[in-house]
This record gives C-alpha cells, sequence and structure tokens, in this order.
C-alpha cells in the first residue's frame, strides 16, 4: 500500500507544480484587479466636480475600467476553475489508486478541462491587458506634435 501511495504521488507533482503555476496567475490577477479598483475610486473623486472634456474623459476611463474589472472577474473564475479542476484531477489520482478503479477516461477529462479554463483565462487576461493599454496611450493633444522642430 505505502508503495502504491509513493507512485501516486510521484504521479501527482506535475498537477501540482500545474496547480503552483496557477496560484501565480491568480496573484497577478488580484494584484491587477486591486490597481483597477484603486484608479476608479481616484477617477470617482474627480468625477463630481469635473466638467467640460475632463468630464467627458472620467466617464469614458469609468466605463473602460468598469469592463477591465468584468474581464479581469471572469479571468479569476476563469483560473480558479482551472485550479479546482487539477484538484479534482489529483483526488481521482489517488481515488482511483486506492479503490483500483480504471478511471483514467475521467482523469483525462478533468486535466483537459483544466487546460481549456486555463487557456480561456489567460485569453481573458490577454484582452484586458490590451484594454488597459487604450486609458494608459497619452492623449494626441497632450503630445503637443505640432511644436517639434
Amino acid at each position: 500500500m505505502l508503495a502504491t501511495v509513493a507512485a501516486t504521488i510521484q504521479i501527482a507533482i506535475a498537477p501540482v507544480f500545474l496547480l503552483a503555476g496557477i496560484a501565480g496567475i491568480l496573484n497577478v490577477l488580484v494584484g491587477r484587479m486591486a490597481r483597477v479598483v484603486d484608479r476608479a475610486r481616484n477617477i470617482e473623486k474627480l468625477h463630481p466636480v469635473s466638467t467640460g472634456a475632463e468630464h467627458e474623459r472620467h466617464v469614458w476611463e469609468l466605463r473602460l475600467i468598469d469592463r477591465r474589472l468584468s474581464i479581469i472577474n471572469s479571468a479569476i473564475a476563469l483560473c480558479v476553475g482551472s485550479g479546482v479542476a487539477i484538484c479534482l484531477v489529483v483526488a481521482l489520482l489517488f481515488g482511483a489508486e486506492l479503490t483500483h478503479l480504471d478511471i483514467g477516461g475521467v482523469v483525462a477529462v478533468a486535466f483537459i478541462a483544466s487546460m481549456l479554463l486555463l487557456t480561456a483565462g489567460l485569453i481573458a487576461f490577454l484582452i484586458e491587458v490590451r484594454l488597459s493599454i487604450r486609458a494608459v496611450h497619452v492623449r494626441e493633444e497632450l503630445l503637443e506634435r505640432d511644436r517639434e522642430g
């Protein structure tokens, strides 16, 4: 029995390392979300006292932030789902070994689901990063290109 558990632990190491990687990705996503929330709070303070073009810029950025938060939230949910599927893979590996069940197909499906969820989460992250560039680009009128000699 001890040899069986040791062998299963060896097999489960790769998914556990993947779980650690997913935890790192989640850390990045939560950090981005916190910074976006902070930015939203700062703009929300400026919003009531702004007028004209500045007010329009605040409204535009708040709408962009709202969209970014939704996308980051989706990315977090997808990556958490991937992590849960990896945990399921590890549990199934041990359960199959201890009960002598032939559930390799179920383990494979859980692993594939984890990879699909992780891929979708990373794509959502990429979309959010691309959206964030819109808010960071310096507006053309501030560059004063007409003054270049």
